[in-house]
């Protein structure tokens, strides 16, 4: 069901010296970043040739990764997200093996501009899984 890896989630406490690190000291190619108020982030992704790295930081006093920052103030990996063909076909299945779709359990838009959701870590290992359609 899971396709490729399509990107690792970082969160950081400083986004710009996130981002020039990676462009900077790493020689990647960083994206502008990107304000996301419904989803609570600001985010730069970092293309690499087999996958991307996604820099988060909070966007507003509700964000739903304030609290991780909190928890891990130097930053920490967040999720890892992969990409599946069709996510109501993944969530469906994955819902009837016992596995919780986190929020309203319905896909939402994500960075990319295509459907995402996430999945429970405790469901999955301990990771916070994020699935992207293609």
């Amino acid at each position: 069901m899971i396709g490729k890896l399509n990107h690792v989630a970082i969160v950081v406490p400083d986004l710009g010296a996130g981002a020039n690190q990676y462009r900077d000291l790493f020689g990647a190619q960083v994206s502008e970043p990107v304000e996301m108020p419904e989803h609570g982030v600001t985010t730069v992704f970092v293309n690499l040739p087999n996958t991307k790295i996604e820099l988060l930081h909070p966007f507003g006093p509700q964000s739903p990764i304030k609290k991780f920052l909190e928890n891990n103030p130097s930053g920490a990996i967040h999720h890892l997200c992969y990409e599946v063909v069709d996510i109501g076909l993944a969530a469906d299945k994955l819902r009837a093996e016992g596995m919780r779709i986190l929020g309203d359990g319905k896909p939402k838009i994500g960075a990319h501009g295509k459907p995402v959701l996430f999945l429970h870590p405790k469901d999955a290992l301990g990771t916070l899984i994020e699935l992207e359609q293609i």
